[in-house]
């Protein structure tokens, strides 16, 4: 039965590093990743509840330490009331002299995550439900794959493909060797998915501000959704001079660390759109507080990574925008998210809807 969030105590938190493999790998200016490594997080309370989060180490070494750093982080934490605003501070506070950054902030996150599934679990509702909302079809844009490859031809089979489960947006990665090498790629897919399908553009920072200028010119004639992190993604003032010289729209954030590196960013005019990423910008506590500079600034807002929980959260958003989709996770889930015409459709079942496939961890299991 729905009510207000029981009171929870921490018991324990434990943290299994798995690498799962990828569909499509994906290819970026600056490498190409073929697997997943992923941290699941299991936060045990006495209660009897556990809330599950995972969070995407990027590189396999990383799970490790992030491992270590949510025993540390939560060391002194057993026994406390599970109150995620209240934990977050404390923890901040534990932290201030190494900074909330990197592998601290990955561990403070996922542990924030975990903390609100718990919550929801105990008040019997979704996680869009504890948050004020209801779990509702939010568009997604399939982002699995798409990224520079060694022909065009390559790029528009692989557009096809990520087109199943009714997309009707894509992601392409681009920052080629040369301007002409990105509009063929460009060209490739729009012919092959059609007009009718929206197609958004990620440089992954590959460019300095004059190039990102040129490209992007050539780019407005394209009819590209957005240009994604064209440039380093702290040069505010650099993204600031290409929102307002592009008319295609500047989409960045996926790279803010907190609340308030969003703050700078768009008081900067940096951006016309920003998509947070769940770890960076401290989970569900800090998701929450970009959503509200997002409203009061009314900027449109989408996620990055973490389909399962962003499709929660963005119902949450006073001004949702899309859901970046990867499927990185599925391969350990019991239930996937689900992609219905296009839009992902969170289920309406207590919780953020992560639980784990145990069989599949221990395949996956880093050794």
């Amino acid at each position: 039965m729905a009510g207000a969030p029981a009171a929870l105590t921490l018991r324990s938190v434990r943290a299994v590093p798995v690498e799962v493999p990828m569909t499509y790998a994906l290819g970026t200016s600056a490498a190409t990743v073929r697997t997943a490594p992923l941290l699941l997080i299991d936060l045990e309370t006495e209660e009897g509840i556990t809330g599950r989060s995972y969070l995407f180490c990027y590189v396999r070494d990383a799970a490790a330490a992030i491992a270590t750093m949510i025993e540390a982080a939560v060391r002194d934490l057993e026994g406390e009331r599970l109150a995620p605003v209240d934990l977050w501070a404390k923890l901040a506070r534990r932290f201030t002299l190494i900074g909330v950054q990197g592998i601290v902030r990955m561990a403070m996150a996922g542990i924030d995550v975990a903390a609100w599934d718990a919550l929801a679990i105990a008040a019997g509702v979704p996680l869009a439900t504890l948050l004020g909302s209801v779990p509702r079809r939010i568009p997604a844009y399939n982002s699995c794959g798409l990224g520079l490859m060694a022909s065009p031809e390559a790029v528009a089979d692989e557009a096809e493909k990520l087109l199943a489960g009714g997309f009707k947006a894509v992601k392409l990665r681009l920052g080629y060797a040369t301007l002409a090498a990105d509009v063929a790629a460009v060209h490739a897919v729009r012919r092959r998915i059609g007009d009718h399908v929206a197609l958004m553009v990620d440089y992954n920072q590959a460019l300095g501000v004059p190039e990102a200028l040129a490209r992007g010119r050539a780019l407005d004639a394209e009819g590209v959704y957005w240009i994604e992190e064209p440039i380093r993604h702290d040069d505010y003032a650099g993204c600031a001079r290409l929102a307002a010289a592009l008319k295609t729209p500047i989409q960045i954030g996926e790279n803010f660390s907190e609340v308030s590196s969003m703050a700078v960013a768009i008081a900067a005019g940096a951006a016309d759109f920003v998509m947070p990423d769940l770890e960076r910008i401290g989970g569900v506590t800090g998701w929450q507080r970009a959503a509200g500079l997002a409203a009061a600034h009314r900027i449109a807002m989408s996620s990055h990574l973490y389909a399962e929980v962003s499709a929660h959260l963005l119902a949450a958003t006073p001004t949702a925008h899309w859901l970046e989709y990867m499927d990185w996770a599925n391969a350990v889930v019991e239930e996937p998210l689900a992609i219905v015409d296009g839009f992902a459709v969170a289920p309406d079942r207590p919780g953020n809807g992560l639980s784990w496939r145990r069989d599949a961890v221990e395949r996956y299991r880093m050794r």
